[in-house]
């Protein structure tokens, strides 16, 4: 806003000055042995001698964050400018550090960096060989899932499966998504997870009458479908590990699992509880006590199930653990019991409701619809809603037109594509009501108890830890 067009050739000189200065930094320091990179480790060398040696290297993230966030370009665009930026690093850091050394010979340096980008070069297309053959094969798998309809099979075989239960549909769609991602790198995990299991969670959960956002479902595969990288047999992590460490890569795999599944509850509670991501939180408050009771009780399911947290567990400390830990993670449950969290209004309120609702926030809605067979369901969905002066145009900016008759309020276009058309919704479903916060005491309350138990544990641990001293 400042300097205008002129910002961007300023930042370019302000970049080349710093790297020139971060490698005059360099030069003052020698380079590390290659023979310490070699063989066994037996030294873990300083973090600051090895930090010296390559703070330059941060300069194409810099550039990149910056042409993302600043100048705007496409993902795409902006990562060919850091990669043409680290390219030019590559070959002129060399030469660059000789100087201020004050070695003359540079030809020799310019060859080596030269040398090094080819070299760079080579090993990028061999490395993303394998990410692209993996890419590939999750295209098809994508492409077969939308032309047979498997997904829709896949929803019905789970909600067989479940019986209805919705815990019960997470897990079983919580071991299909390991099993999904076994062998398959970060990318085509997630592509794979989120196109046969994501949309089957949002189905079940707005049937379920719990209005999940879209980013919370997402969260949940693509961690269980992360969760493949270190889980027998294939555990590709695993290998990766074994092969480094020289241990056995089954042994290794096992023992990745055990410590991984330690953290398996937070995918179900980004479900239940949505301030974990940020969603729905009322002010700082809200998010410091989210911060806080969600650190204290991933803190107590670690002690509760490695058993043992100053001290090893007693028996009946690791079941007051279990029970702090349910309850810090979503103090709103006990409340919930006694004091709805949403009251319903009609259906004709809509529009007045959404032009009360603050931008960035969302709405939900309870609709009646047809399934795959036709039959007739209830299902609760939470639309974010987009920008705009009135409230059609911001559900319009979610993706969805509605029709008022009356007190009948009725959907009447969904665009392909859209937030809306992901949820599930379609021309001529009914809206029944919206249903907005109800005023009730804050659900942190009844936080302090487990809090206290908590704080027990702890000081029975303690005093035990002391005797054990003595």
């Amino acid at each position: 806003m400042v300097f205008g067009a002129a910002a961007t050739w300023m930042i370019s000189a302000a970049l080349i000055a710093v790297y020139i200065g971060l490698v005059a930094y360099r030069a003052r320091y020698p380079d590390l042995p290659l023979e310490d990179l070699e063989g066994e480790i037996v030294r873990i060398p300083h973090f600051g001698e090895t930090a010296r040696t390559g703070l330059h290297f941060l300069l194409p993230v810099i550039l990149l964050i910056w042409c993302l966030m600043v100048e705007e370009l496409s993902p795409g665009l902006s990562a060919f400018w850091g990669a043409v930026a680290l390219m030019a690093l590559i070959v002129t850091q060399r030469p660059l550090t000789a100087f201020f050394r004050k070695d003359r010979a540079l030809a020799r340096h310019w060859l080596r960096g030269f040398d090094d980008l080819v070299g760079g070069l080579s090993a990028a297309a061999r490395n993303m060989t394998t990410v692209g053959i993996a890419t590939a094969t999750a295209g098809i798998i994508v492409g077969t899932v939308l032309l047979t309809g498997i997904g829709l099979v896949m929803t019905e075989l789970v909600e067989f499966i479940s019986g209805g239960s919705f815990i019960v549909m997470l897990l079983f769609t919580a071991v299909i998504c390991i099993i999904l991602g076994m062998g398959m790198p970060t990318t085509a995990s997630y592509v794979v997870v989120a196109t046969l299991m994501a949309p089957v969670i949002v189905d079940l959960a707005a049937q379920n009458d719990l209005a999940v956002p879209l980013v919370a479902v997402h969260m949940f595969v693509f961690y269980f479908g992360l969760m493949a990288d270190v889980t027998p047999p294939v555990g590709l992590a695993a290998y990766a590990a074994a092969a480094i460490s020289g241990a056995d890569p089954v042994k290794t795999g096992i023992q990745g699992f055990k410590y991984e599944i330690r953290t398996g509850l937070l995918p179900f509670i980004f479900i239940f509880n949505t301030g974990l991501l940020m969603i729905d939180l009322e002010g700082p408050f809200d998010f410091v006590a989210m911060v806080v009771t969600s650190t204290l009780a991933m803190v107590s399911f670690v002690a509760a199930t490695q058993n043992w947290m100053l001290v090893r567990n007693r028996w009946y400390e690791t079941i007051a653990l279990l029970l702090a830990c349910f309850i810090l993670f979503r103090p709103g449950l006990l409340l919930d019991q006694v004091s709805e969290p949403y009251r319903a209004v009609p259906a004709s309120e809509l529009g007045r409701i959404v032009d009360e609702t603050a931008e960035g926030g969302a709405v939900r809605l309870r609709l009646t619809t047809l399934n795959l067979n036709g039959d007739e369901i209830s299902k609760l969905v939470r639309l974010q809603l987009g920008p705009g002066n009135s409230s059609a145009e911001r559900l319009k900016a979610a993706g969805l037109d509605v029709s008022a008759l009356g007190d009948n309020v009725t959907v009447g276009v969904v665009r392909l594509g859209s937030q809306a058309a992901k949820f599930g919704l379609q021309p001529g479903d009914e809206i029944n009501q919206v249903l907005v916060p109800a005023e009730r005491p804050s659900r942190y309350w009844f936080a302090i108890p487990a809090l206290l138990l908590l704080g027990l544990v702890v000081w029975g641990q303690k005093r035990r830890r002391r005797t054990v001293g003595l």
